[in-house]
């Protein structure tokens, strides 16, 4: 099937021959007669399996020219890289239409897109942040959204957007055509459903958690990080296989660790992203990864949905996730559009519970590789892996040190008390009979004499 015997306007035909992109994916094929129906639709699709024209071609296709220049088409999604990526199709499939694509993000001044929204725009991509504080301000108004798409719903979730994102839709108008397309079903993710979805259609492209089938994975068995990195720079010395290579670390400390250790060798042709790295240096290394001035890359797993990059060789998981979820997002980023892809995945022993939660997920055993004999296998470790020795925390008090309490001291009854007052006879009987004792005193006459 090609994209000819879809129902697009002659524009979107032109803009994806334009694109080179003759044959829809599996998941574009099944979403689109289905979203041009106006029905809420809930997409499960893995990454690399083409969802992001599965949602713009149709809901392009029904967009309209409207004198008032408010947008009709809100998508919101979890990272800044991924809101470029949008716009950036987005631009190429309007290259023969006037509908105008506005990006949203953190990071960015907000002064510029408050301008470039008020000169009137069609469609707004952005951050649920970014766009919460764009409505609070009244800069955008969303009244006329007839379209709402979150892409990639389930990371979004995870980094804890869901009370930016409830605000978001209050700000919606009520008659909307809601679209949801994410790799994984969570509890979360079904909730947002339940809330906010008008009886949803769901589209699966394959089943939730199944290995790309064009995508060869392989498992290595390493010591240590230092071995690891022994292992990556042998890997990398066949600059002909690995021509572009995702390099995908747990923390960003390790990520800045990987780069300082290959720079020696790669300092010219390898780049670093994560979340502490100002937006224009992680649009520049992604830009730089892309046409081929940096044939490796090292990024985090929460930049990773935002790297939407053709022609990846291979994909390294230099550390294994422990969410089995981004494992699937991680290899996705290689094979993609139907071409075959590498990913290569290092373990140590701290990492097999997390290497079971993905096979588990994927019903799948990643075949594991013999060792090469010719990397060394180091035995220093650095100090993440070095053993922790909890001891016991002894208080002992200083010799000079006031006591801290006031031992068996307690005070005496007050029978036994000694004081130095003599107590009159009259005292002592009021203690002993509770009220004055007399002796029968006699009556004595108004001269006070004694009768």
């Amino acid at each position: 099937m090609t994209f000819d015997e879809l129902n697009l306007n002659k524009n979107l035909q032109k803009a994806l021959k334009d694109m080179g992109i003759v044959h829809p994916t599996n998941i574009q094929q099944k979403s689109f007669s289905t979203i041009m129906s106006g029905r809420d639709v809930v997409g499960i699709a893995q990454t690399g399996t083409g969802k992001t024209l599965a949602f713009l071609l149709p809901v392009l296709r029904m967009w309209t020219f409207a004198k008032d220049r408010f947008p009709q088409i809100l998508i919101v999604v979890p990272t800044r890289e991924l809101v470029m990526q949008i716009k950036e199709e987005m631009d190429k499939l309007n290259e023969y239409t006037n509908c105008i694509t506005v990006a949203a993000y953190g990071g960015a001044n907000i002064k510029n897109q408050v301008a470039e929204i008020e000169m009137g725009c069609d469609a707004v991509v952005s951050t649920p942040g970014r766009l919460l504080d764009l409505c609070l301000k009244g800069a955008l108004k969303l009244k006329s959204i007839k379209r709402f798409i979150v892409d990639e719903v389930d990371e979004m979730l995870a980094l804890g957007f869901l009370p930016q994102l409830k605000r978001v839709i209050e700000f919606l108008p009520e008659k909307r055509q809601n679209l949801l397309f994410s790799a994984t079903m969570t509890k979360e993710v079904e909730a947002v459903i339940e809330d906010f979805f008008n009886s949803p259609v769901y589209i699966e492209a394959a089943p939730m958690g199944t290995p790309l089938e064009n995508i060869d994975q392989s498992l290595y068995y390493v010591a240590n990080f230092n071995t690891k990195v022994n292992l990556l720079k042998h890997l990398l010395k066949d600059e002909e296989t690995f021509h572009k290579v995702l390099i995908f670390t747990d923390t960003k400390k390790k990520a800045d660790l990987v780069h300082e250790q290959i720079l020696d060798i790669y300092e010219e042709t390898t780049g670093v992203i994560h979340s502490n790295k100002s937006q224009n240096y992680r649009f520049n290394s992604v830009n730089c990864f892309a046409s081929g001035e940096y044939r490796m890359l090292i990024a985090t797993d929460i930049v990773a949905r935002g790297i939407d990059v053709s022609e990846v060789s291979h994909v390294i998981n230099f550390d294994i996730p422990e969410a089995p979820e981004n494992y699937i997002h991680r290899i996705g980023r290689t094979g993609r559009a139907d071409r075959k892809g590498i990913a290569i995945s290092f373990m140590k022993d701290a990492e097999i519970e997390s290497l079971a939660g993905i096979e588990k997920l994927m019903k799948y055993n990643i075949p594991i590789a013999e060792f090469p004999e010719t990397v060394e296998v180091s035995d220093v470790l650095i100090e993440s892996e070095l053993p922790v020795y909890k001891m016991k925390n002894i208080e002992v008090r200083r010799r000079d040190a006031a006591p801290t309490s006031e031992g068996a001291f307690h005070e005496k009854k007050d029978k036994n008390k000694k004081v130095n007052f003599k107590v009159r006879y009259e005292e002592k009987m009021k203690i002993k009979y509770k009220k004055p004792k007399t002796r029968g005193a006699k009556k004595k006459n108004k001269k006070g004499k004694k009768i």
